[in-house]
């Protein structure tokens, strides 16, 4: 066995005594060079999903197709107004422009603010403008207010377990989830290495606006939920910029590691976790030990 196969083989067994099943894809940026745990499959990606909607927003912002001061209203009444973060908890209607929708989105995991983003490109235009740009392995299907309304919400927490059984008792890969925001055929999904694709286009614009792509690192870097991987990689030789995204039993995360040498690394997890609970510290660390030492291959 390899060293590199040595390390993998250790890193999927150190995830799998965690009660965790992940897909973990690293790739040097410039080299190209690539490692990874698994095969490669599609999961839901929960909040992961507003990076590619981020990419085709501020992407049309910079063409001039749409205008980023455009003030849109956001009502309650309309989105909910029941998320854990930004403008999913106002009470009030309030005008916020286009382009500072995409902020909220993306470095404080609006999920309002994303359907609003939504309400202006559709998630079937955003898929268009992801597949003209050749990057493949990502769905865009529904609005985010479906992460709010699982089972989980309509259940007293002390029946919370029950919820996380019938997340993990099925395979989120595979269509017929009983959860239909689990279900392969319903969700927004995507496969890591479809992620890491579009980090190398958002870190090394090909066919993306060059200025779209430097707005999104920025908002990426400026990501206030950052705990699943940011303490292997945030040190004041690296900057870490990322996007997380939970749901239930999936705890992924999305990024790209900045090296003060110049070399950038993406990474990405998309996990599911076999633990019937919502905090999971042990399954964190265990996390971003894996996607550490795969990134470590390649330095």
């Amino acid at each position: 066995m390899t060293g590199d196969a040595r390390v993998i083989h250790d890193v999927n067994t150190h995830l799998a005594a965690a009660g965790l099943r992940a897909t973990i894809v690293v790739r040097d940026l410039d080299s190209g060079r690539e490692v990874s745990t698994s095969a490669d499959q599609a999961m839901p990606l929960a909040s992961v999903v507003k990076v590619p909607i981020a990419f085709a927003v501020l992407n049309r912002i910079s063409e001039g197709v749409l205008d980023g001061a455009q003030p849109i209203t956001i009502r309650p009444d309309h989105y909910g107004g029941d998320g854990p973060t930004g403008t999913s908890r106002f009470r009030h209607p309030a005008q916020i422009a286009l382009e500072d929708l995409v902020m909220l989105s993306v470095s404080f995991s609006d999920n309002t603010a994303t359907d609003a983003l939504l309400d202006v490109l559709a998630p079937n235009q955003v898929q268009g403008d992801l597949e003209r740009m050749g990057l493949s392995g990502i769905h865009i299907r529904h609005h985010l207010g479906a992460l709010v309304e699982t089972p989980l919400e309509s259940l007293p927490d002390s029946d919370a377990h029950l919820v996380y059984d019938i997340a993990r008792s099925g395979a989120s890969q595979e269509a017929g989830h009983r959860i239909w925001q689990l279900d392969a055929s319903q969700a927004n999904i995507g496969t890591a290495t479809g992620l890491v694709d579009l980090l190398q286009e958002i870190w090394r614009p090909v066919r993306i606006d060059r200025v779209a792509a430097s707005k999104l690192r920025s908002l990426l870097a400026g990501n206030i939920i950052r705990h699943r991987l940011a303490p292997d990689f945030a040190s004041d030789a690296m900057t870490w910029s990322s996007k997380t995204g939970t749901l239930l039993h999936l705890r992924h995360e999305i990024g790209v590691v900045d090296h003060a040498d110049g070399q950038s690394i993406a990474v990405a997890v998309l996990s599911e976790s076999s633990n019937p609970a919502a905090a999971q510290p042990a399954a964190e660390a265990e996390i971003g030990a894996a996607a550490r030492a795969l990134h470590d291959l390649l330095r």
